[in-house]
């Protein structure tokens, strides 16, 4: 096992680096230095990581701040120093480009890639508006707003500078062709930002492209500003380009070499038109357009099929690109259409180019993300079965871990090295069990009050927002007394993420009458907290957020005031952490089996909290024959599913009909015999943190990336690729 020491460092000057893009701040100069060698050896062996989205906000995982603070390096006499120190430890600590699960995971892969010090850089856009911003009415639902925030004063955040002229921003030149042979070159300036590890003792760079310049063509401001604008199929189609366009330009830019280019997800596909005309120019030369073959151009596919790593993230339609054949005729030129006819063609709509298509095409490796999603993609994709494996997600352990339950973790002893090895749960010592037994519930309680505090503070603003503002509040407990507001230590249950109609948000109200009958028999008291963002273009989405506010005033009524159901607005991710860790069960209600992985319930397991979940995504793989939690609801195999999102198709009777059936077993559980809900917590710990970890995850990725590490490093991949082969057959 690699052993990563701390920086050795105890001034402000020593984690100052620089090179010739810039001076950065956060990794003394020798670890810089590694990390820029690493990416630009001769022989190419770096990893490009490609998503159109990186969540990785500084207020949840800050290993630099937390060193700085640790250290009482907080003053410098250095205004430069300064001013940076400043920035660190009391600037804005949201970078918000990313929408969900997808960012996030995409950020916690990174953060997994620093800790294990592997060679990867990341590509992504900067959008200056983020995604967007939520407000909660009760009466409208939600309500979006652009997201205002300042890359410049934001920790982590770099823009590099020109070498040429080093007071002058970096800026490359970025090929579009729109309906011309020749391209129009547009510029974007580059931001990086240092994903530090948790020893500071490496780092991967991430780099932002930001096309939001003064001289910027209209086309491009109106794409670059917001993360999935959704006001046109044009905008949709530009923001793919100017992701796939720029990865050439970018590493060449800076000098960075590879031969693997990792696609989160198909959004940067475009990358492999690019590389697709240069195989073919340099085989037939300049004049390659008008010479081409089919064969050529299949034959140059094959070569850039070598370079290229896909995950798919998704069986939902709405979750693959397809763009009609007529709209990119005018952004692209021939060349590229006679590509994109030979591997974007579309096998059920003639008129239109898939692009998850071309990436299952074009490809060296694809992997879903978890093993139901592997048999789900086959389905959906047969004709590329045989090449379609299995690695599960994993989250970043560090990142999701409460502060509470780092203190539990900290001392045992059979846990000591839990930071950098979150396989070493799996080995908990027999004696250590009843001490962190007893931590662990306490740690769960002091985390379940931080919650209530934090969502009883919520409805006392909310209540004094319905005097000031128009806003009526999102939460029908805003209108009562304080004393029935939320109590600490009620049963809690916890549901976050992205609403989508196939998420089924609402499904445990289906029949408020049934579920309030059950918690009045028994006189069970149960909180129920939700947040989440519906796509502002998904209108059936936002309708299924509206529902849970319009749920809330009639389970409080009709439960006797035992049901409390809240809605917490603005959900990103410093909520997700208190709420994962502040919540009694998590849970995910989706149709079987359209949820292809589902992490937040990978963070709610890493707190040992239970999941309450259909058989859907992970929990196929995480629900250890009810050890960890508790299932209900449909079950049948792949080969029968429905992957329809048709509200007919729903299954709301009957799933919702399991949960009522499971939730009194549940509730005594928790109310009665506390013990047996605390095994359950600790088998969480012990089963499925070793397995649901970016570290596991990001060592089947070496796999599929080739790399070859020098043997310490390689040895501690090995062991953690060992834990848990995520492509075996399920039982």
């Amino acid at each position: 096992m690699i052993v990563h020491q701390p920086a050795s460092t105890d001034t402000v000057e020593s984690l100052v680096c620089s090179n010739r893009f810039g001076t950065f701040f956060g990794v003394p100069q020798q670890v810089f230095d590694t990390v820029w060698r690493n990416l630009t050896k001769p022989d190419r062996s770096a990893v490009a990581y490609v998503s159109m989205e990186i969540g990785a906000d500084p207020d949840v995982f800050h290993p630099l701040r937390d060193f700085l603070e640790q250290k009482g390096i907080i003053d410098s006499p250095n205004p430069q120093r300064q001013a940076l120190l400043r920035k660190y430890l009391h600037g804005p600590r949201k970078i918000p480009n990313y929408s969900g699960g997808l960012g996030v995971l995409a950020g916690d892969t990174l953060k997994s890639f620093a800790d294990l010090h592997l060679p990867v850089l990341a590509i992504s856009l900067l959008y200056r508006e983020g995604y967007f911003s939520q407000i909660v009415d009760s009466k409208v639902g939600q309500i979006d707003h652009a997201t205002r925030w300042t890359p410049e004063a934001t920790p982590t955040l770099f823009l590099l500078r020109d070498p040429q002229a080093p007071d002058q921003p970096l800026t490359i030149d970025i090929p579009f062709y729109n309906g011309q042979h020749r391209p129009s070159m547009v510029k974007a300036q580059v931001w990086m930002k240092m994903e530090i590890a948790d020893q500071l003792d490496y780092f991967v760079p991430e780099f932002l492209l930001d096309y939001s310049l003064p001289d910027a063509p209209p086309w491009v401001v109106e794409s670059a500003h917001q993360l999935y604008n959704a006001k046109s199929t044009m905008i949709k189609a530009n923001q793919r380009r100017m992701l796939g366009s720029a990865i050439l330009p970018l590493l060449e830019t800076l000098g960075m070499a590879t031969d693997t280019i990792h696609l989160n997800e198909q959004h940067g596909v475009t990358v492999t038109l690019h590389l697709i005309l240069r195989e073919l120019q340099e085989k037939l030369g300049d004049a390659f357009p008008d010479t081409m073959t089919d064969a050529d151009i299949l034959a140059a596919a094959a070569q850039v099929s070598r370079k290229i790593v896909y995950t798919i993230h998704t069986p939902v339609k709405a979750g693959h690109d397809r763009f009609s054949r007529d709209l990119y005729s005018g952004i692209s030129h021939k060349a590229f259409q006679r590509i994109l006819n030979l591997l974007a063609h579309d096998e059920d709509i003639a008129h239109e180019y898939n692009f998850t298509a071309m990436a299952m095409r074009i490809n060296r490796a694809i992997n879903s993300v978890s093993r139901l999603h592997r048999d789900v993609t086959k389905k959906q994709f047969p004709a590329f079965a045989q090449k379609i494996k299995a690695i599960t997600n994993g989250v970043h352990h560090l990142t999701w871990i409460s502060d509470n339950r780092i203190n539990c973790f900290n001392r045992i002893p059979s846990l000591r090295d839990w930071r950098n090895d979150p396989s070493c749960f799996s080995a908990i010592a027999e004696q250590d069990l009843p001490l962190l037994a007893k931590l662990l519930q306490n740690a769960w309680a002091k985390d379940n009050q931080l919650l209530i505090g934090y969502v009883n503070n919520m409805l006392k603003r909310h209540r004094e927002q319905m005097i000031e503002t128009w806003i009526d509040p999102p939460n029908h407990l805003s209108g009562l007394p304080e004393t029935e507001w939320l109590k600490p230590g009620v049963f809690t249950f916890g549901f976050a993420r992205r609403f989508s109609t196939y998420k089924r948000a609402d499904l445990i109200f289906d029949d408020i009458g049934r579920l309030s009958d059950i918690l009045i028999k028994n006189n069970w008291p149960v909180n129920f907290i939700f947040a989440g963002k519906a796509h502002p273009a998904d209108e059936p989405g936002k309708y299924v957020l509206k529902l849970i506010l319009d749920n809330q005033e009639e389970l409080y009524k009709r439960s006797n005031g035992l049901g409390k159901l809240v809605f917490i607005p603005g959900y990103d991710m410093r909520v997700a952490k208190m709420m994962v860790a502040g919540v009694h069960a998590w849970l995910n209600s989706p149709k079987r089996p359209l949820e292809a992985s589902g992490t937040s319930g990978m963070k709610a397991a890493m707190n040992g909290v239970p999941n309450i979940s259909i058989m859907d995504g992970w929990w196929v793989e995480g629900y250890h024959e009810g050890q960890t939690g508790w299932k209900f609801g449909y079950e049948g195999p792949v080969d029968d599913a429905d992957l329809s999102e048709d509200p007919e198709s729903l299954l709301y009777t009957e799933d919702a009909a399991a949960f009522y059936d499971l939730l009194p077993t549940v509730l005594e559980t928790f109310y009665t015999d506390p013990e047996s809900y605390l095994t359950r917590a600790l088998n969480n710990l012990r089963l499925n943190i070793p397995i649901f970890n970016t570290h596991r995850m990001a060592a089947e990725y070496v796999t599929q990336y080739a790399l070859q590490l020098v043997p310490p490093l390689a040895a501690t991949i090995d062991r953690f690729r060992q834990l848990y082969q995520s492509d075996r057959p399920e039982q």
